[in-house]
Protein backbone atom coordinates (compact mmCIF):
# COMPACT_ATOMS: atom_id res chain seq x y z
CA UNK A 1 0.00 0.00 0.00
CA UNK A 2 1.29 3.42 -0.51
CA UNK A 3 1.31 6.15 2.23
CA UNK A 4 -1.15 8.93 2.43
CA UNK A 5 -4.03 10.84 2.49
CA UNK A 6 -6.34 8.22 1.46
CA UNK A 7 -9.47 6.65 3.61
CA UNK A 8 -9.06 3.12 4.69
CA UNK A 9 -11.50 0.31 5.37
CA UNK A 10 -11.14 -1.26 8.96
CA UNK A 11 -9.37 -4.06 7.30
CA UNK A 12 -7.41 -1.94 4.71
CA UNK A 13 -6.59 0.12 7.99
CA UNK A 14 -4.74 -2.72 9.97
CA UNK A 15 -2.96 -4.14 7.08
CA UNK A 16 -1.52 -1.00 6.30
CA UNK A 17 -0.34 -0.60 9.86
CA UNK A 18 0.67 -3.51 10.44
CA UNK A 19 3.47 -2.46 7.36
CA UNK A 20 4.02 1.04 8.66
CA UNK A 21 5.14 -0.28 12.22
CA UNK A 22 6.38 -3.84 11.53
CA UNK A 23 4.23 -5.42 13.91
CA UNK A 24 0.79 -6.82 14.04
CA UNK A 25 -2.54 -4.64 13.70
CA UNK A 26 -5.39 -6.40 13.84
CA UNK A 27 -8.66 -4.83 13.43
CA UNK A 28 -9.75 -4.80 16.74
CA UNK A 29 -6.77 -2.40 17.01
CA UNK A 30 -7.70 -0.06 14.96
CA UNK A 31 -11.56 -0.42 16.35
CA UNK A 32 -9.62 0.16 19.94
CA UNK A 33 -8.32 3.07 18.60
CA UNK A 34 -12.09 4.88 16.93
CA UNK A 35 -13.94 3.66 20.24
CA UNK A 36 -11.68 5.98 22.21
CA UNK A 37 -11.39 8.77 20.04
CA UNK A 38 -7.61 8.21 19.14
CA UNK A 39 -8.67 8.38 15.55
CA UNK A 40 -11.71 9.32 14.25
CA UNK A 41 -14.46 7.18 11.83
CA UNK A 42 -15.08 8.71 8.92
CA UNK A 43 -19.25 6.76 7.45
CA UNK A 44 -21.26 5.10 8.79
CA UNK A 45 -20.99 1.57 10.41
CA UNK A 46 -21.15 -0.73 7.47
CA UNK A 47 -18.48 1.61 5.54
CA UNK A 48 -16.82 2.68 8.33
CA UNK A 49 -13.43 3.99 7.18
CA UNK A 50 -10.11 5.91 8.90
CA UNK A 51 -8.16 8.22 7.39
CA UNK A 52 -4.69 7.05 6.52
CA UNK A 53 -2.78 10.23 7.46
CA UNK A 54 -4.22 10.48 11.11
CA UNK A 55 -3.52 6.67 11.19
CA UNK A 56 0.39 7.43 10.06
CA UNK A 57 0.43 10.24 12.79
CA UNK A 58 -0.94 8.30 15.77
CA UNK A 59 1.86 5.29 14.78
CA UNK A 60 4.57 7.61 14.30
CA UNK A 61 5.40 7.17 17.49
CA UNK A 62 5.96 3.73 17.15
CA UNK A 63 9.13 4.82 14.48
CA UNK A 64 11.04 6.23 17.16
CA UNK A 65 11.80 5.44 20.36
CA UNK A 66 8.09 5.24 22.69
CA UNK A 67 10.00 5.99 25.90
CA UNK A 68 11.70 8.96 23.50
CA UNK A 69 8.55 10.14 22.43
CA UNK A 70 6.87 10.10 25.77
CA UNK A 71 9.80 11.51 27.61
CA UNK A 72 9.62 14.92 25.18
CA UNK A 73 5.74 15.26 26.09
CA UNK A 74 5.77 14.34 29.82
CA UNK A 75 9.55 15.24 30.73
CA UNK A 76 12.59 13.50 31.39
CA UNK A 77 10.66 12.33 34.98
CA UNK A 78 8.82 9.32 33.55
CA UNK A 79 9.39 6.38 35.18
CA UNK A 80 9.66 4.47 32.10
CA UNK A 81 9.22 1.03 33.76
CA UNK A 82 5.99 1.72 34.54
CA UNK A 83 4.74 1.90 30.77
CA UNK A 84 5.09 -2.15 30.56
CA UNK A 85 5.60 -1.58 27.02
CA UNK A 86 6.85 -5.48 27.36
CA UNK A 87 3.65 -6.71 27.53
CA UNK A 88 1.23 -7.14 24.76
CA UNK A 89 -2.37 -5.35 24.69
CA UNK A 90 -3.73 -8.62 25.05
CA UNK A 91 -1.96 -9.74 28.44
CA UNK A 92 -2.86 -5.99 29.85
CA UNK A 93 -6.71 -6.35 28.56
CA UNK A 94 -7.65 -9.91 28.85
CA UNK A 95 -9.43 -9.26 32.56
CA UNK A 96 -11.89 -6.70 30.88
CA UNK A 97 -12.40 -8.47 27.28
CA UNK A 98 -13.47 -4.78 26.06
CA UNK A 99 -16.53 -5.45 26.82
CA UNK A 100 -17.21 -1.41 27.51
CA UNK A 101 -14.68 1.56 27.32
CA UNK A 102 -13.80 2.31 30.70
CA UNK A 103 -11.19 4.72 31.26
CA UNK A 104 -10.32 4.07 35.05
CA UNK A 105 -9.45 0.57 34.68
CA UNK A 106 -6.17 -0.66 35.51
CA UNK A 107 -4.41 -3.32 34.30
CA UNK A 108 -2.91 -6.49 36.25
CA UNK A 109 0.85 -5.43 35.98
CA UNK A 110 -0.01 -2.28 36.98
CA UNK A 111 -1.75 -3.27 40.28
CA UNK A 112 1.07 -6.40 41.08
CA UNK A 113 3.68 -3.66 40.63
CA UNK A 114 2.50 -1.62 43.33
CA UNK A 115 1.33 -4.11 45.80
CA UNK A 116 4.90 -6.10 45.01
CA UNK A 117 6.56 -2.91 45.62
CA UNK A 118 4.88 -1.76 48.96
CA UNK A 119 3.13 -4.25 50.73
CA UNK A 120 6.18 -5.83 52.25
CA UNK A 121 6.71 -2.67 53.96
CA UNK A 122 3.25 -2.53 55.21
CA UNK A 123 3.63 -6.05 56.38
CA UNK A 124 6.84 -5.37 58.11
CA UNK A 125 5.33 -2.48 60.11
Amino acid sequence: MTLMHGLLTIKEASEWASGYIGKNVTTSNIAYLIQYGLIRKIGENGSAQVSQAELANYYAKFLTSREGYFKDKLGEDLNWALSFEQYKEAETTKHVHRLHPYKGKFIPQLVEYFLDNHTDNFKTE
